[in-house]
């Protein structure tokens, strides 16, 4: 409801005197009560008539056809005063005025008014006026309409009843321009739909809070409808015992204009949400279409600028991880800007999940747009990240294989000094080992620069060009140059692991030879030992010496093999050391030793061969002696017997006189002594058998001469036989006492 353009807030202080009130309380005619209680003070006759105007603003038109019932409360005032406001209540509310009771003090006006008969102006006044008394008001109003101060129940608090309308007239207000806003706002965004520019106009914005306003307004219907419920109805009778009437009531006018107000307002805020959500929307499209450029330029800008300013794989490995520090800052720059990718592409996803039909191919655009520019970019990014990896790793290992040719070349320069075989060994070990590794470390380099290459060629880029830049042809050309230069470094040094490896192996063929040689110089040495000490017998018959005699010569020919091959062994020593220029080197004492153990060989074999020559031939004419039955052997044999046991056991005696004038007996003189009687045996063997046939020969002759001479020449030949007989004795003990006192000696 309107108030004519009249507010409370712009007559505060005038309301606040409490001039004129509605208390809510009714006449008998259902017709409102309006109190005017008059003070002892001047009463200003114009703020009492502006509180009147604003008062009489309130109730609706039916409300006012009823009529008042004015209450004028004069016991505080005087006459004059009184007269005055019932007068210009004709000038107020003439037609709505019914009745005037002007409650006089206690026989104050009797003694002083005479006479003045309201009800004769009635006609001109428009309303009729009575003079009555506080306690017989109710005459007229009934006590429950009646406030305190007039002897009534109805309880009104002015102060209550003006913030109440306050709160009244500001929801009013603020609703009512609200909703001339929001309708404006909503018309003007239907018609200006296609101009986005306007959602960043400050006017979209209202005056008053929607959700703030809504608030207060359901507040108030609140309190509206509570105390309808606990007070009267609209026109109907007044409650007999409930509790008194708010002054908001007022015939239930607030109430509906609320509700009313309320329903417009959410209808139109509603409308005006619903226009916020479609210019939040263009807004948010644009600030994301606006993000996405911005990524969008920045990527295809200065990031593209970046990753193409840096194609370089360095020259080594400090270069490649100076360029790895220079490539994470790159991508530190660009992780910001896909990390905004990450929240625009979030974004696009939450607005295409609303399903706005009209959005979807602009979104799905932007977001391919996007998506787009950011993964070529990272394909780049990762594809630069793994070239610098693999360019760190190959300057890694070409390094590695730079200090192992380095350590090989090294050792290559020094001069081998030959010690002995085995550390001779052990240094050609140790180069076999570091040109293996040098070998595995060149495959590893040439596979890391395979991949490398094969990075550089198949990376991805902007445009053909790149293929062939000259930034890439220069990698290609780094790295293949590298690949060759250890290539040509393992080459040269292989070649000098073959020099040095075939000096080696001359060097440990040189050891082994005078080890060799040693070694030969020592069987030698052990063969002549052996043929001194072991080989003492000379057989027992000729049989066995000539077998003692194969297998000599057979010993003969294994010392002369060995001979012969540490001779060999010794002139390859000199040959080794020729080719080795090995000039302060000799064979030193070994070829003498040689020399030396092989002539006393050869002097100590000599005399073994003519011992076993001259036994065979002893046992060879012993034996025919000894095994002729027939007939009576030649002298000559007996004497060749005799004649070659005797020079034998002479040669026993003798020791071997080596060349250097040093001599050696063939084994103990206890063996020499048992090789000896098995000659004297056979020499005693002959013997008897030379005289058994010199006997019988003897015998036959002297029987001959018996034959012829008779029985004494026969004893006188038995006294001849036993006198030699004795003769053989004594000659055999004095041998034997001359072998006692030779093996004593």
């Amino acid at each position: 409801m309107s108030t004519d353009g009249m507010e409370a807030t712009s007559i505060l202080p005038i309301l606040k005197k409490k001039l004129a009130f509605l208390s809510g309380g009714k006449d008998r005619r259902s017709g409102l009560i309006l109190t005017i209680p008059l003070c002892s003070d001047q009463t200003s006759m114009e703020e009492l008539s502006t509180t009147l105007d604003y008062l009489l603003s309130i109730p609706s038109e039916k409300c006012k056809a009823r009529g008042f019932t004015v209450i004028v409360d004069g016991r505080k005032s005087q006459w004059n005063i009184v007269k005055t406001v019932v007068l210009m209540l004709q000038n107020v509310i003439p037609a709505e005025v019914s009745l005037v009771c002007v409650v006089k003090p206690d026989e104050f006006w009797d003694k002083k008014v005479t006479h003045f008969c309201f009800w004769k102006e009635k006609d001109r006044l428009g309303f009729e006026v009575i003079l009555v008394s506080a306690n017989k008001l109710t005459r007229y109003i009934e006590p429950c309409q009646l406030t305190d101060e007039f002897g009534g129940s109805l309880d009104y608090d002015h102060i209550d009843w003006l913030n109440k309308r306050l709160v009244f007239e500001k929801f009013t207000k603020e609703s009512t321009s609200l909703l001339d806003e929001l309708s404006i706002i909503t018309d003007s965004n239907k018609s200006s739909s296609v101009d986005k520019d306007k959602s960043a106009d400050s006017s979209f914005l209202p005056s008053f809070d929607p959700e703030t306003v809504l608030q207060t307004g359901h507040e108030l219907l609140s309190e509206l409808q509570q105390r309808r419920f606990n007070g009267s109805e609209g026109g109907g009778g007044v409650g007999q015992g409930g509790p008194a009437w708010c002054p908001m009531e007022e015939e239930l006018l607030a109430q509906p204009q609320v509700m009313k107000l309320l329903d417009s307002l959410r209808e139109q805020y509603t409308k005006y949400q619903e226009v916020c959500r479609q210019r939040n929307k263009r807004t948010q499209l644009e600030e994301i279409n606006t993000k996405v450029m911005q990524v969008v330029n920045w990527l295809e800008g200065p990031g593209c600028d970046q990753l193409k300013s840096h194609w370089a794989i360095g020259d080594s490995i400090r270069a490649s991880q100076a360029l790895q520090q220079k490539h994470e800052e790159i991508e530190s720059q660009h992780s910001e800007w896909f990390a905004v990718y990450v929240e625009l592409n979030q974004q696009i996803a939450a607005l295409l999940s609303a399903g706005d039909e009209e959005d979807l191919l602009e979104l799905k655009g932007l977001q391919q747009q996007l998506s787009d520019v950011c993964y070529r970019q990272a394909t780049q990014l990762e594809s630069r990240q793994s070239v610098l990896q693999s360019a760190h790793t190959f300057h890694s290992t070409a390094h590695d294989l730079s200090q192992q040719l380095d350590s090989l070349l090294g050792m290559l320069c020094v001069d081998v000094a030959p010690a002995d075989g085995a550390s001779i060994q052990l240094n050609l070990k140790l180069l076999e080992e570091k040109l293996k590794t040098v070998e595995a470390t060149l495959a590893s380099l040439r596979e890391k620069g395979r991949v490398l290459l094969d990075q550089i060629a198949n990376q991805p880029s902007w445009s053909l060009e790149d293929k062939d830049s000259p930034e890439t042809k220069d990698n290609i050309q780094h790295v293949q140059a590298v690949m060759e230069d250890m290539q040509l470094r393992k080459q040269r040094c292989e070649d000098m692991v073959d020099v040095r490896r075939l000096k080696m192996l001359q060097m440990v063929q040189l050891f082994k030879c005078e080890e060799d040689a040693l070694q030969a110089v020592e069987w030698l040495g052990e063969l002549l030992e052996a043929l001194l000490k072991t080989h003492i017998r000379l057989g027992e018959d000729s049989q066995e010496t000539k077998s003692m005699l194969d297998k000599h010569r057979k010993f003969v020919d294994v010392a002369q093999s060995t001979y012969d091959y540490g001779r060999q062994l010794l002139q390859a020593t000199v040959v080794l050391c020729q080719s080795l220029r090995c000039t302060t080197r000799s064979s030193g004492d070994t070829l003498p030793r040689l020399h030396r153990v092989w002539k006393h060989f050869s002097v100590t074999a000599e005399e073994r061969l003519h011992r076993l020559e001259l036994a065979f031939t002893f046992h060879t004419a012993a034996e025919r002696v000894l095994q002729e039955e027939d007939g009576p052997a030649e002298e000559e044999v007996f004497e060749e017997v005799d004649t070659v046991g005797k020079t034998l056991l002479d040669r026993l005696a003798i020791p071997v006189i080596f060349p250097d004038g040093s001599e050696q007996y063939f084994g103990s003189p206890g063996e020499m002594t048992s090789a000896a009687e098995v000659i004297k045996e056979r020499l005693l063997l002959v013997e008897e058998r030379r005289l058994q046939l010199h006997e019988g020969a003897e015998l036959h002759t002297q029987g001959e001469e018996l034959d012829s001479q008779g029985v004494d020449h026969q004893e006188t030949g038995l006294d001849v036989i036993g006198e030699e007989l004795n003769e053989r004795e004594e000659d055999e003990l004095q041998e034997e006492d001359l072998e006692r006192s030779t093996q004593d000696g």
